[in-house]
């Protein structure tokens, strides 16, 4: 069998990279959460006012 040669280049991570991309994920997801949670009071009070 042939011989692989793996090549791994390590580069420092900084912790300021890894914390702005967390928190920009967090952002979104709140952002998202809070969307969701708008979209189903809205259908749960247009699915009360049909059904009334």
């Amino acid at each position: 069998m042939a011989e692989v040669k793996h090549e791994i280049d390590f580069v420092e991570v900084k912790a300021d990279d890894i914390i702005g991309e967390r928190t920009h994920g967090w952002q979104v997801f709140t952002k998202a959460t809070t969307w969701g949670i708008v979209a189903v009071a809205v259908v749960l009070i247009f699915l009360k006012a049909c059904a009334g």
